[in-house]
């Protein structure tokens, strides 16, 4: 778009009061932004409130500054040759799932591959959200990172927020499966800060990835800081995204459950893998399970539920894996379960002694099979 288009895109976005809904209406009336601001009051009126025809009529003072922040950061690649881009209601590349929704954004900014960009290709991908708790289980991490992973092998693009916990490792897990020839994006990460700043900083390797093999997207303008009231609002986006979410672990009253309410009302399927009954994380996807949610073990589970699935995943991506022959610890596995357990109830079970109970626990900690908690807990690792 010509400079005299971008203003008036950004010029509706910082107009105070008027929202993606109000900007919607007056698109519809009147056309592209610039139509819009050549109206007379009275005329906005017929679509607007008088404090939001009021508004529109002044040049919000923010506007100068954000036009030529915005035009520098358009014209500068990133350090691997990523592209920035604007993509707005009118764009042909402006995702035709979001369109369905109650609430799409008037603009997104994004980042990542030209191949992505400069094409229809990120606007109809198949597209699944993997979202969680920012505290996960060590299980919840290694579920969310190998389910990615299937569903980018198997085709499809993992949508989440950058959050750390669950997010970070839906993220990553896409990333381990893409394959830079790929028409789609391995991940997509939808953020509520401006796209010139990451949030948390813990993930900014992370995002610096996401932008050479995915998409980095956002609605809000550059310079926005990580308010909290923006997060729960993109997750509306992150779902409006995707054929489906599927939620890992959450505790009650996450925003994982936003996004799992959202995506029920945008009419998306929703799906939980349960957990334990003594973990707060598994709370809110029982909950979920319990209000109609798919119960979900294996990727296979959610494909089958999804539009354009056509053939089975391999048995390595279908099920847990299982070993080919008895672990010679077994009898710690199996005396443990998959529920957090301590070294008293361990030895009550197996009837070993302390020091031959640690051996065996360090060397199945060694082999990846189970996982050292906080205070003096172990947990056997599921492969997903």
């Amino acid at each position: 778009m010509d400079g005299d288009e971008l203003r008036a895109w950004l010029r509706l976005g910082l107009t105070p009061g008027v929202g993606s809904l109000t900007g919607r209406r007056l698109l519809a009336a009147f056309g592209l932004p610039q139509q819009v601001f050549l109206q007379s009051t009275q005329a906005l009126k017929d679509h607007t409130t008088a404090a939001q025809a009021g508004a529109l009529a002044c040049v919000p003072e923010a506007l100068d500054a954000q036009y030529r922040a915005t035009t520098q950061w358009l014209e500068t690649n990133g350090p691997h040759g990523e592209q920035r881009s604007i993509i707005t209601l009118g764009d042909p590349r402006y995702p035709p799932a979001l369109l369905q929704t109650e609430d799409p954004p008037l603009l997104l900014y994004a980042l990542g591959p030209a191949r992505f960009l400069q094409s229809h290709s990120f606007a109809a991908p198949q597209c699944l959200a993997v979202v969680g708790s920012r505290n996960p289980t060590p299980q919840g991490t290694e579920n969310a990172r190998s389910f990615a992973s299937t569903l980018c092998s198997a085709g499809w693009t993992v949508v989440s927020g950058l959050a750390l916990g669950v997010d970070a490792s839906a993220h990553e897990g896409a990333l381990s499966a893409s394959k830079d020839n790929n028409n789609s994006p391995a991940t997509i990460a939808v953020v509520g800060t401006g796209l010139d700043r990451v949030y948390p900083r813990k993930n900014l390797e992370l995002a610096h990835r996401i932008a050479q093999h995915g998409l980095l997207l956002s609605e809000y303008p550059l310079g926005t800081p990580p308010l909290a009231a923006n997060f729960p609002k993109r997750n509306r986006i992150i779902s409006g995204l995707s054929q489906g979410t599927l939620v890992v672990e959450a505790a009650p009253a996450s925003g994982s459950l936003i996004t799992a309410r959202m995506a029920s009302e945008q009419g998306r399927e929703v799906f939980a893998i349960p957990g334990s009954i003594h973990a707060i994380q598994s709370r809110g996807c029982h909950a979920l399970i319990r209000q109609g949610a798919k119960l979900v073990e294996t990727v296979q589970d959610i494909l089958e539920e999804l539009p354009g699935f056509c053939t089975p995943l391999s048995a390595a991506g279908s099920a847990p894996a299982s070993p080919c022959k008895p672990h010679k610890h077994s009898a710690v596995l199996e005396a443990m379960g998959f529920d957090p357990t301590g070294l008293d109830a361990l030895q009550a079970r197996t009837g070993m002694d302390t020091p031959t109970l640690q051996v065996q626990l360090l060397e199945l900690e060694i082999e990846g099979l189970v996982m050292r908690l906080p205070g003096g807990m172990f947990q056997r690792m599921a492969q997903a």
